[in-house]
């Protein structure tokens, strides 16, 4: 049997110490029970946000119809401004930057145009797929952005970057296209207006091939009635 009194004797003597360690003991305890605590949220808060991210995941692997018709507006509205200069000479005339492809801007107008249009696929239901979205829809804010840069430096120089004489000649062109174009005057008259302007414009501006076709169709029409 073992004798506890020595044991006994040490505590009576000494049972100033137990207070103390058991104040150690104590918060050693409560540390340990807040960090299982916080370690307890922490996994919480990381399944939380594990399940946030793949809901979103889930959101965006498809692209909303919404989306999708909001960029493809986007696009088709820049395409009609660019028409708008495309099919209209007296207006390339007045803004020659548009169609110089000299000029860095009008370069870069362009080539965006060229990508964002690769980009548009038939069925706009196969932009849908999240990846094609993303990269489509970049293409059309690079497209936008080009656009209006070329089209505001276009408009602020206008015809300044040609000679007196230059001026004079696309000033003479810009009146004959007005003639071709006009319903009033005869066929021989539009045509040799016409003639005539593209002869003024050579070596000027680049004209672009749906202005000189929509010239042509008008007077072919007017001869036909």
């Amino acid at each position: 049997m073992i004798d506890v009194g020595p044991v006994l004797e040490v505590l009576g003597n000494y049972w100033w110490v137990i207070f103390p360690v058991s104040g150690v003991l104590g918060g050693g305890l409560k540390k340990v029970a807040t960090y299982n605590e916080q370690r307890r949220r922490d996994k919480i808060e990381l399944a939380r946000i594990k399940a946030t991210a793949k809901t979103e995941q889930l959101r965006i692997t498809h692209a909303t119809q919404g989306q999708v018709a909001k960029v493809l507006a986007t696009h088709d509205e820049l395409n009609r401004r660019w028409f708008d200069y495309e099919i209209d000479l007296a207006t390339i005339i007045n803004y020659p930057m548009m169609v110089d492809m000299r000029e860095p801007l009008t370069l870069a107008f362009h080539r965006a145009k060229i990508h964002a249009d690769s980009l548009r696929p038939d069925d706009p239901m196969e932009l849908r797929d999240s990846m094609w979205f993303a990269e489509y829809r970049e293409s059309v804010s690079e497209y936008s952005v080009a656009f209006d840069a070329a089209e505001r430096e276009a408009r602020r120089r206008k015809q300044s970057g040609f000679s007196p004489i230059e001026r004079d000649a696309l000033d003479r062109a810009r009146k004959l296209v007005m003639v071709a174009v006009d319903e009033a005057a005869t066929h021989a008259e539009r045509q040799a207006a016409y003639r005539k302007a593209r002869a003024e414009l050579d070596g000027l501006i680049d004209v672009p091939q749906p202005a000189m076709e929509r010239i042509e169709r008008a007077i072919a029409g007017e001869l036909e009635r």
